[in-house]
């Protein structure tokens, strides 16, 4: 009988298709280039419904970025989840962090949500192009996204 070699690595936690696409496209570019891919996702952050942008104190701040983020979670009777992001664009960073999880996680199913792995931005590939600050503020808003997410199922 023969085995495969033994390997001490950690094995990630699987993403939903959404998330891991969004993994992948990082890793199909160049390190140099990740950080423009980052700034092109700020570029696509969806603009505030009126119900946030005329009551940003309906959002949940996000201390632990670097710049001054807000965000409100919505779940639906079916568990749909939708997410809202309020970053200044004078912050691509952060916009473009918040951009990622919208576009990986918003209009999933709260399952799913709850199933990202909490060290998921780690894998993007970015360690070496923005600080480590940055990536907490990442982690920080998923964080509170599953919190949120935890909050409303409760409250249904």
């Amino acid at each position: 009988m023969t085995s495969g070699p033994v390997t001490s690595e950690p094995v990630a936690a699987a993403l939903n298709p959404r998330l891991q696409e969004i993994v992948d496209d990082f890793h199909d570019v160049p390190d140099k280039d990740r950080l423009q891919l980052l700034l092109e996702f700020s570029q696509d952050l969806p603009v505030l419904p009126g119900r946030y942008a005329e009551h940003r104190d309906r959002m949940e701040p996000v201390p632990e970025c670097q710049t001054p983020l807000f965000l409100a979670v919505e779940v639906e009777p079916d568990a749909t989840v939708h997410l809202f992001f309020d970053a200044p664009a004078e912050s691509p960073t952060t916009r473009g962090f918040a951009s990622i999880l919208h576009g990986g996680l918003d209009g999933l199913v709260a399952d799913e949500v709850l199933a990202t792995p909490p060290e998921f931005s780690s894998q993007l590939g970015l360690a070496d192009l923005v600080s480590p600050l940055r990536l907490r503020g990442m982690a920080a808003m998923l964080s509170r996204i599953k919190r949120q997410v935890r909050e409303r199922l409760a409250a249904q």
